[in-house]
């Protein structure tokens, strides 16, 4: 192989594993948030409704409040308010 040849192999070796490296983290991540759920279940928790709730607390308060006024609007249309 030539120099640069050999220089963008290894870079994309470098690449890969960096990669590899972060999918383990992203993973051991999963099962550790996977845990607490499992602990707030166990503690009488409704884990449906702490997923609703961390994904609301990801949201801008207006993007929270327009998705609301929407809902409320459908519920209305809908004759389930």
């Amino acid at each position: 192989m030539t120099d640069a040849t050999s220089v963008a192999a290894d870079q994309l070796k470098s690449i890969i594993e960096r990669i590899e490296r972060l999918e383990e983290d992203k993973k051991a991540i999963g099962d550790d948030i996977k845990e607490v759920y499992g602990e707030a279940k166990a503690n009488g928790f409704d884990t449906t409704i702490l997923r609703a709730i961390v994904r609301l607390r990801k949201k801008p308060a207006a993007e929270r409040a327009e998705e609301d006024a929407i809902l409320e609007l459908y519920l209305q249309a809908l004759g389930m308010e």
